[in-house]
């Protein structure tokens, strides 16, 4: 039985509101996270992801206090990113009801720290998310900043490295694909699922739900992770999952 395939909704946070945008900008709010955490893990999500994406050190207090009561309304797993960038930042928001933690750009400029986390905490607890972004001439590079800042590393070298280094799963978001609804970026979640020994989730683009479909049985995805049609109600996940497995893709009922 081959393991079953993870739906997680994401509630990208910024001051405390659920918000939504188009390739990483326009942002609009989407409700409040706690009530979507608890709806969501009702409704058959496998995992859920929280990422605070204008994170910054004064408002560490704020997020771990979200994340308190998000926790106490989910039983699901639950994953946490934003600012993260020391073992005390993952020890507050692990003591604080987080099962996981996400890191970005601080990884980046301290790949030490993916190392640092896994010896601490366990391969398992470290997701190392990547925001990606195809160029004229093909390549996909990382992106830092909540996609602001590019570099001139391709984000499978980062990702081959950071798995090397402890990353225990990669959250994989594609900016070009980001809120556009057209769909998953196949080619590079393909290129990561087949290269890599650790779970990857795909990110970026999931409209309808054959873009479920392709991005499982075409990329061989091991989860697919989305927000505005969850946020907006346009797919329920209860009815994704009736889909999925009606294409024989094993899925936790919902």
């Amino acid at each position: 039985m081959s393991l079953a395939k993870r739906i997680i909704p994401c509630l990208d946070i910024k001051d405390g509101r659920t918000v939504k945008g188009t390739n990483f900008v326009g942002l609009r709010d989407a409700g409040d996270p706690v009530e979507l955490g608890a709806f969501y893990a009702q409704q058959g999500a496998d995992e859920l992801v929280f990422l605070d994406i204008t994170a910054t050190v004064e408002k560490r207090k704020t997020l771990v206090e979200l994340v308190k009561q998000i926790a106490r309304h989910v039983n699901i797993p639950f994953t946490v990113g934003g600012g993260i960038s020391s073992i005390g930042d993952v020890k507050a928001l692990l003591d604080n009801g987080a099962d996981k933690i996400s890191v970005n750009t601080a990884a980046f400029k301290n790949p030490a720290l993916i190392h640092d986390l896994a010896n601490e905490f366990g391969s398992q607890c470290v997701v190392l998310a990547i925001d990606t972004k195809k160029e004229e001439d093909g390549q996909w590079y990382v992106y830092l900043n909540g996609g602001r800042t590019k570099t001139n590393k391709s984000c499978f070298d980062w990702a081959k490295h950071a798995v090397m280094l402890g990353a225990g799963e990669i959250l994989l978001t594609s900016m070009n694909h980001d809120g556009t609804k057209q769909g998953f970026a196949l080619d590079i979640t393909k290129q990561l699922v087949d290269n890599l020994p650790v779970p990857v989730i795909a990110s970026g683009g999931g409209g309808t739900m054959d873009h479920f479909k392709d991005v499982f049985l075409v990329a061989g995805a091991d989860a697919a992770l989305a927000a505005s049609i969850f946020h907006f109600k346009e797919i329920a996940i209860p009815e994704l999952k009736k889909y999925l497995s009606k294409q024989h893709i094993p899925v936790r009922k919902a």
